[in-house]
């Protein structure tokens, strides 16, 4: 008889396929099905009228108008689409989308660069009466557009900027949110950097354009979205100071392409516009996400 290892009968036979590590096994139960199931049904409920939209600006009027409404979609999408676009009903879409994308990239990025240079100056710069300016700019919150507006169409109006994208611009690229969320970031900045770049010979911008901007990345990217958004979505500041159809904007568009009295409906042109009106913040969106959500949630500043 051969002689036998003494630790062959402690050692458990080796077993083919690799072992999950210790609290890494992922229990499935009923509630974690029940949440998808939940989140897959108000994904119907929020897609629904988009899909629907969809439809009714591929198909012709008759078949909107006539019951029941189409489910799938038809054979003129290319013809609403390029009606849309081309010709429109006030004005073209494409002319309204240029107006509406040149507004909200102005708002945007007028609102991140002043946001920037103003929490800059509060935090790193020692002045007389620094915080009372501060707080100056964020009681501003309490005072939106619709409160300033009569004197701020005056002013816009005195300076010769109405039916302009200066006028549609200027008035609302101001923005305390953007400095209040700045000014809290770069507090957050330890103090050595300041001096390191101060030892080196860096000046205030130097510092601010290699060291703060872009530290401050992510939540320029989480900002750019929610003020693209906001900036798209205007309707009641283009609506005073625009009476030039070529000067309209998207939303005001879609607004003006109901019909006034008994007058019908271009159904398929207004829902094409509405679909059109959709894509360029959802492309912002989709294109952003990765750093929108970082900027929103990222704790390692």
């Amino acid at each position: 008889m051969t002689a036998r290892d003494p630790l062959a009968a402690a050692t458990p036979p080796v077993k083919s396929g690799r072992t999950p590590a210790p609290g890494m096994v992922e229990r499935r139960g009923s509630g974690y099905w029940l949440t998808h199931l939940g989140l897959i049904i108000g994904l119907l409920f929020v897609f629904f009228p988009i899909w629907l939209a969809f439809v009714a600006s591929t198909v012709s009027q008759p078949e909107i108008v006539r019951p029941p409404m189409p489910l799938l979609p038809g054979d003129r999408f290319f013809d609403n689409y390029r009606k849309a676009l081309v010709s429109g009903i006030n004005a073209p879409v494409a002319l309204m989308m240029l107006n509406s994308l040149i507004m909200a990239m102005g708002i945007t990025l007028g609102k991140i660069a002043i946001s920037l240079l103003s929490a800059f100056a509060i935090v790193y710069f020692r002045f007389p009466l620094r915080r009372v300016f501060f707080w100056l700019i964020f009681l501003t919150l309490m005072l939106p557009v619709e409160v300033r507006i009569v004197p701020t169409y005056e002013v816009v109006a005195g300076f010769g900027m109405l039916n302009s994208y200066s006028g549609l611009i200027f008035p609302l690229i101001a923005s305390a949110t953007a400095t209040f969320l700045f000014r809290q970031f770069f507090m957050t900045v330890p103090d050595e950097l300041a001096e390191a770049a101060r030892v080196d010979g860096a000046r205030p911008m130097r510092f601010f354009w290699d060291i703060l901007l872009p530290m401050s990345r992510t939540n320029i990217a989480a900002l750019f979205v929610i003020l693209f958004i906001y900036g798209w979505n205007q309707y009641l500041w283009p609506l005073l100071i625009t009476t030039d159809p070529s000067m309209n904007t998207i939303v005001m568009g879609i607004k003006q392409m109901f019909p006034a009295g008994d007058d019908t409906a271009d159904w398929p042109v207004i829902m094409a516009t509405s679909i059109l009106a959709m894509i360029p913040p959802v492309i912002v969106v989709i294109s952003m996400q990765k750093l929108f959500i970082r900027g929103l949630v990222d704790s390692e500043k």
